[in-house]
């Protein structure tokens, strides 16, 4: 009978056996593409020397001792992922890592009760769950039996953690038929181009299924996803830019919903959101006194010319190196989510007085900062996500509205539309509106209007909030005095100037329909004050199982 000793010994020796993957063939094979193997991307993601892994003994289901199925007679190391936990900036994350070295990183009966082991800790632990994605799909000689009937856990599973931990599905390969909805169903999907992608049937079912020929890369590629479809949030370069760009939005979040978002650098400090905000008055965390001269020259001149919003959100978010801005390069560091997919408006992640916030501004530089479907339907997830996670809203709206016409209508903007409406009603953490120039009809009340329950509403003194824009409103209200004016068009531009310097802000504030005009080189300071007063916000929506959301 062997020692204990000599168990151990045995032991160790199949874990070493392990941690070579797939054989050395297999790895170079990997990295021939331009990837990282799945060991290497983990010891990016977590802090040195806190990664534990789980179930590193596991092998196929037909492979080994446990010849069962029909697989390859051929060894299997953890079954094709790697599952564990550990620290990502001082903070525990779940990991489920697929491996493409071993047959492929396919889902199979063992490798998935892994997964589903290390999605349970997560919902139970309340932490993170993060998903490196690279993986052929399902192993069909294992499931094609009657075991496929469990196989959907994995997405019921999901749906539970949805909302309790932020879930990222970093892809970094591919991602082929069902399990696809793994990144559907995730919060953040950044995607490395050239090498991710992603469909529900990859290019041999579609040829076969409909005769159309076509790559990968075409089929749902990041290209694909990032830009045209929404599924994916983000193109990054490589490998190691994807997890650090996910290590960078999970800095952004709390640990779970019954938390409050964490402080610069994603570390575990349990100060209050009183607190922290009390020191950025200060100056501690980012310096909410800071004046910014420079924003008053963004806007140009003519209110129909176009500017950069992302330059006014430079302004007023934290400086990067701050104590508020986790230590990243440049000045007004944020974190952009689609910014290729619905361009009319942007949907950023930063720091405003050290304090996780969502950004939802207009763009004008893209069609003037119309609201189309792609635009609503990305506003509303993102909306959804921080109310979800108790991360307060920023809207900066210079918004002509939504779009219009045939085509739109077709497709169905009025039902897209509601999406973003529902989103902002819905949110209960502190929402903040900032007026910049344009806010027009809907547009003005899905971009957080007073009525949709802003905390605070202060404008710009360019700002501009009526029905519809000043030329098209004169046109109508003015119409027979401008046609009885000995010169029409100086009759006109008259009445466009007094109707947007007088009338669209000036009745608002007088009215009280605004809480303040304020200088834009206050804006900074003005959002952290009302960040401060909502602290502690506490608002319910009427009791119920759930809202019946647009779809």
């Amino acid at each position: 009978m062997a020692t204990l000793k000599q168990l151990t010994e045995t032991i160790l020796q199949k874990k070493r056996a392990a941690l070579q993957m797939g054989g050395e063939d297999e790895i170079v094979k990997q990295r021939s593409q331009g990837k990282l193997t799945v060991r290497e991307r983990i010891d990016i993601l977590f802090d040195p020397g806190t990664f534990n892994e789980i179930g590193i003994l596991a092998v196929g289901a037909g492979t080994g001792e446990r010849q069962f199925a029909p697989t390859e007679d051929k060894p299997t190391p953890g079954d094709g992922v790697v599952a564990g936990y550990g620290n990502v900036n001082g903070r525990k994350v779940g990991v489920i890592a697929y491996d493409f070295t071993v047959i492929a990183g396919t889902i199979g009966e063992v490798n998935e009760r892994k997964a589903d082991r290390m999605r349970e800790m997560a919902l139970v632990g309340r932490f993170p769950l993060v998903w490196l994605l690279d993986s052929a799909g399902a192993r069909i000689q294992e499931i094609a039996s009657s075991k496929f009937a469990m196989t959907g856990k994995l997405f019921h599973d999901q749906v539970r953690l949805s909302g309790v931990v932020p879930q990222v599905a970093a892809m970094m390969g591919p991602c082929a038929a069902g399990t696809a909805y793994i990144a559907g169903l995730a919060d953040f999907v950044p995607m490395v181009k050239g090498t991710s992608s992603m469909a529900l049937a990859g290019p041999p079912l579609v040829k076969a299924a409909i005769g159309e020929d076509i790559s990968a890369e075409d089929l749902g590629g990041s290209k694909v996803h990032c830009s045209i479809s929404g599924v994916g949030d983000l193109e990054v370069a490589g490998d190691e830019e994807c997890i650090r760009v996910v290590k960078k939005y999970l800095s952004y979040f709390p640990s779970h919903s019954g938390e409050k978002p964490p402080g610069g650098g994603g570390g575990a400090d349990k100060a209050s959101m009183e607190d922290r905000l009390a020191r950025a008055m200060t100056g501690e965390e980012g310096g909410a006194d800071r004046i910014e001269d420079s924003i008053l020259e963004i806007l140009p001149e003519s209110s129909l010319k176009i500017y950069d919003m992302r330059k006014v959100i430079e302004k007023i978010i934290d400086d990067a190196g701050s104590a508020g801005a986790a230590g990243s390069a440049g000045a007004g560091d944020f974190l952009e989510i689609k910014p290729n997919f619905g361009k009319g408006l942007i949907t950023a992640l930063a720091r405003i007085g050290g304090w996780s916030v969502g950004i939802v501004a207009s763009q004008p530089a893209y069609m003037g900062g119309v609201i189309n479907i792609d635009e609503s339907d990305k506003a509303a997830r993102f909306i959804n996500l921080c109310d979800a996670f108790n991360i307060p809203l920023v809207y900066l709206q210079d918004v002509p509205g939504f779009m219009v016409g045939s085509k739109v209508e077709k497709q169905g903007i009025i039902r897209h539309g509601a999406k973003m409406l529902f989103a902002t009603c819905r949110a209960t953490v502190p929402k903040i509106t900032i007026i910049i120039r344009k806010a027009y009809g809907a547009g003005y009340y899905v971009m957080c209007g007073k009525a949709f329950g802003a905390d605070l509403v202060a404008a710009w003194p360019s700002a501009e909030i009526s029905l519809m824009g000043a030329e098209g409103a004169v046109n109508i209200i003015f119409r027979k005095e401008i046609q009885k004016a000995a010169d029409p068009e100086k009759k006109k531009k008259e009445l466009i100037d007094e109707y947007r310097n007088r009338i669209a802000l000036s009745m608002a504030a007088e009215g009280a329909y605004i809480d303040d005009v304020i200088d834009p080189r206050d804006t900074r300071r003005v959002i952290v004050e009302a960040l401060r007063i909502t602290a502690n916000k506490k608002l319910e929506n009427p009791e119920k199982k759930h809202g019946v959301m647009p779809v």
